[in-house]
Parts: structure tokens; C-alpha cells; sequence
């Protein structure tokens, strides 16, 4: 059955670029109202602009519940409520813990896992509301082990888990929950990682299957929306990594270490002399520490 979108207040988090930015322009195409909660104020704003009349936006870090719950109250007020809730934000940095320091590493739980479970909190009585819907933004590395991005996949993981059990405490009420698993998209995040770490090309050239694909970003977008209008429980970018969410304990079997680590025993340490050399934690384009980190850090 289709959950109507048009007139429907729709609050995303991390809207300024990327994933966020091409949803919340396709839902406001379908006649959704949109709270766009992020970071970066200008992009915010110049986005609500190109959106037209009957947006707002919010800037907000999703790892500072004060400001989530003045942007969920500023929402609520503006709009008269919340239906839907994209839990999108979410940053990634360079290189393994080894070479990572522990601010940035930590930094990604913060932001990707913290981040959800604080929008959620302060948005859930709105939600409930209105019997609507979540979409919890996890990722192909709560699938399967990737060197390089061990407290990402840490926190991407821990997305879907509260995902799964957050749709068994909901279900009662009415609200649906669904967990979105984009492997990689063309985003900034994806395309500073290409540009700054050969290494990490060589890698993800290796990838099997959809591991290795480079989504459209438009493509994973439209994947959203559908998600919404579907209140679906589970969403795959490209759809073939469902296969592969089917046989994920194989991925993480002794044959499959054996085989990853057969591939990166040269790549590994070329991707971290290559971060070493970079001389900052996250890619030009992000804001993984709640300002743009293009700079040494």
C-alpha cells in the first residue's frame, strides 16, 4: 500500500550535499514538507530556497541533543508536526586505527550511531503521533568487513540492530521502521576518498560483486523516497547487496579473511602511508568534526 508523501512533514538530517540533499528534492518534487537538520548553513539554506515556500531548515549536530531538540521543536512549530524521519547524517575518515587518531575514530560513533539514536529519541512522541515512519541510514559495511573503515562499519552496524529492534518496540504503535544499506554512492564522501587514497582504489576494485559498485547518486535517492512511499522494513543500494545480506556470515568467515587479507596485505599499509602523508582525519568536503575539515587536523 502507498503512503501518500504530499503534504507529509519529512525531517532529514544531513541535507546539506549528498544522499540528503537529492531526497530531500525529490519528496518536495511529490509535494512532501521538508525540516532539513545539518550542518553547513549555507547549503541549508540554499537548498530550502531552491525548494520553494514550506520548508525550513535547522543548523544542527546530530551528536548535541540540545540542538536536536531545538530543531525537532523549531520543525514542529513551523510545520505542525513530523511523519517521517530520514536519520541520514553521518561522516566517515581516513585510514585504520592504527593511523586514525582517536578523536576522529571516535568521532564517526558519534555522528553515525549517537546521531540516530538522538534523533530518534527527540522525534519519537511526533512520529507516534502520526503513526508514521523512520528510515534509519546503516550501510553495505554492517554486511560485510572492510579494511580501512573498522569504527564506521562499528557504527553502521550498530544502525541496523537499533533499527530492528526499534521496529519491534514501534510496531504496536503504528509506526514503521526501516533500515536503508547504500554500499558506495557518487557523494562527496565517496569521491574524496577515491581522489585522496590510491590505495583505497585499488581496493575496492577488488571488492566482489555489488561491493565494489559506484551508485548513481540519484539512484539511491529515488531508492529513499520508494522506501517512504513503501514504509519498507529493509532497503538495498544497489538491490543485489540483499543477496549478499542473505549469506553475510559467510563474508565474515575464515575463507572470506583469508581472501581479503590476501588482497590488502600490500594495499593496507600503502593506504595508511598514504593517510599519514594526507595530514587530516576526514575528506576535504566533510564535516566530521562539525566544521569543514578541508584543513590539517
Amino acid at each position: 500500500m502507498r503512503y501518500e508523501t504530499e503534504g507529509k512533514v519529512v525531517l532529514i538530517t544531513g541535507p546539506a550535499r549528498g544522499i540528503g540533499a537529492e531526497t530531500a528534492r525529490m519528496l518536495a518534487a511529490r509535494g512532501a514538507r521538508l525540516s532539513l537538520v545539518g550542518l553547513e548553513p549555507e547549503r541549508l539554506a540554499a537548498l530550502a530556497a531552491e525548494l520553494g515556500e514550506g520548508h525550513v531548515w535547522f543548523e544542527c549536530d546530530v551528536t548535541d541533543q540540545a540542538a536536536v531538540e531545538r530543531a525537532v521543536a523549531g520543525t514542529v512549530e513551523t510545520l505542525g508536526g513530523i511523519d517521517v524521519v530520514i536519520a541520514n547524517a553521518g561522516v566517515a575518515c581516513n585510514g585504520t586505527v592504527a593511523v586514525g587518531p582517536v578523536e576522529a575514530l571516535v568521532r564517526i560513533i558519534d555522528v553515525n550511531l549517537t546521531g540516530v539514536v538522538r534523533t530518534v529519541s527527540a522525534t519519537l512522541p511526533h512520529v507516534t503521533e502520526r503513526r508514521g515512519y523512520y528510515l534509519l541510514v546503516s550501510s553495505a559495511a554492517a554486511l560485510a568487513p572492510f579494511p580501512g573503515i573498522s569504527t564506521y562499519a562499528a557504527a553502521k552496524s550498530g544502525v541496523e540492530q537499533f533499527g530492528n529492534v526499534l521496529r519491534l518496540e514501534l510496531a504496536h504503535k503504528g509506526v514503521r521502521v526501516g533500515v536503508a544499506h547504500p554500499a558506495w554512492i557518487d557523494t562527496d564522501m565517496v569521491r574524496d576518498a577515491l581522489n585522496d587514497l590510491s590505495g583505497f582504489r585499488e581496493m575496492l576494485g577488488k571488492l566482489p560483486g555489488p561491493f565494489r559498485r559506484v551508485t548513481p547518486l540519484r539512484d539511491c535517492a529515488a531508492a529513499f523516497v520508494n522506501a517512504v512511499e513503501r514504509r519498507r522494513r529493509k532497503v538495498y543500494v544497489p538491490r543485489t547487496l540483499a543477496a549478499a545480506a542473505a549469506v553475510r556470515q559467510l563474508l565474515a568467515s575464515p575463507l572470506a579473511d583469508f581472501l581479503m587479507g590476501r588482497q590488502t596485505r600490500r594495499t593496507l599499509p600503502q593506504v595508511e602511508q598514504e593517510v599519514r602523508a594526507l595530514g587530516r582525519s576526514f575528506g576535504a568536503h566533510s564535516t566530521g568534526f562539525g566544521t569543514k575539515t578541508g584543513e590539517k587536523n
